[in-house]
């Protein structure tokens, strides 16, 4: 049995191994041996090939009674680069008062700790619990989650409730959870012309003024005006590129980039067919890529299980939310309903990311209370 004080320690284990995307190795190999000695059965392999692979990943799982219910805790090791600029190393965890200090500390290896201390306060005999982690979230998330769901759909281990630890609160923790997310396309658009000088147009085609006009459609474009849970859609433009370093030539092509994060009135489909449609209408081309899809996990018995926990540790009641990016729960959906909670937000990605030593181990006992209940 654990106590809550270990989750500082297993929270500065795993930040001090360096685990940019895609993660491999020595953070999986922290992870196995504070799993293993709790009975959890670990099983880690390794898909895919360049350039979105190879990838590490990790199920595993500590079963209870026959058809006892089975609670998934899911997240990732994986972390965005250090940058620069820190007061202390990246990877070598410090605590400084009531902060540790460390990439990753919040988004979500400190998350991932906290899981591994609730399971250790969580009798076996109160049901499943497995951890569904992956080393490549904060990348093209290509063979990460997605490989595991196959995993465990193959072997037959499809929870009946999955937490994402991901980093949901928002001015202090307990305050939001996210019941699920928008979708998310990405469209490559292009325009075709043909070069020439400036000077005698009449013997050239300049591209720009088509792509101006389809990008000018498309961001007048009013794609719904939000639901009960989710926000309004939005449609961004995130990148032009002409390349024309003269002055006096017109250019043969010029490109550009939207980005549509997108409630569950559309589908990715949808919206790439409206964009591509557009496109050909101004003579150009596009190319969507679709992130993900929306989704919702209705407010019920299973938010309810999250609020209650939330609110006898840390005396609010979470907001139940779908704002933000996206994350691995838009895959998990597939297999069970989801909800995420986690720390404090406001440091991810920054540097001198960190995370309070009292919400670490706040945030041990909600999830244990959280396990205790979905599997009850």
């Amino acid at each position: 049995m654990g106590n809550s004080s270990d989750v500082v320690s297993y929270a500065e284990q795993l930040i001090a191994c360096k685990s940019v995307t895609p993660a491999r190795g020595s953070v999986f190999d922290t992870l196995e041996a504070m799993l293993a000695p709790l009975g959890f059965a670990v099983h880690r392999f390794v898909a895919g090939g360049a350039p979105d692979g190879p990838v590490e990943n990790l199920f595993a799982i500590r079963r209870g009674l026959p058809g006892s219910r089975h609670l998934a805790f899911a997240g990732h090791v994986d972390v965005v680069p250090e940058g620069e600029g820190w007061t202390s190393g990246a990877f070598t965890p410090e605590r400084r008062g009531a902060l540790l200090y460390g990439r990753g500390a919040v988004d979500m290896k400190g998350a991932i700790a906290a899981m591994v201390s609730a399971a250790a306060e969580v009798p076996a005999q109160a049901g499943t619990l497995s951890f569904i982690v992956t080393g490549d979230e904060e990348g093209p998330a290509v063979y990460g989650t997605r490989a595991l769901i196959d995993l465990m759909r193959e072997r037959g281990e499809i929870p009946d409730l999955c937490l994402v630890g991901e980093p949901t609160s928002v001015n202090r923790l307990g305050d939001m959870m996210k019941i699920g997310r928008r979708g998310s396309v990405n469209v490559f658009l292009e325009v075709e012309g043909s070069e020439g000088h400036v000077a005698y147009p009449h013997l050239a085609d300049n591209p720009i003024p088509r792509l101006v006009a389809m990008l000018a459609e498309l961001d007048a474009l009013e794609l719904d005006q939000g639901t009960e849970w989710f926000q309004p859609s939005n449609l961004e433009i995130t990148e032009l590129e002409v390349g024309n370093p003269a002055t006096n030539v017109i250019p043969a092509r010029a490109k550009a980039r939207i980005s549509i994060r997108f409630n569950d009135t559309h589908t990715g489909a949808e919206l790439a067919q409206k964009v591509t449609e557009i496109a050909n209408k101004h003579g150009g081309m596009a190319r969507p890529i679709i992130s993900g899809e929306p989704f919702l996990t209705p407010p019920g018995a299973f938010s309810e299980i999250v609020s209650s926990a939330v609110e006898a540790e840390t005396g609010i009641a979470p907001e139940a939310s779908t704002s933000g990016g996206t994350s691995d729960a838009r895959f998990l959906r597939a297999l069970c309903p989801v909800i995420e909670f986690g720390l404090p937000n406001a440091t991810m990605h920054k540097r001198d990311e960190a995370v309070a030593l009292e919400d670490l181990e706040t945030l041990v006992r909600i999830y244990r209370r959280i396990a205790l209940a979905a599997l009850a």
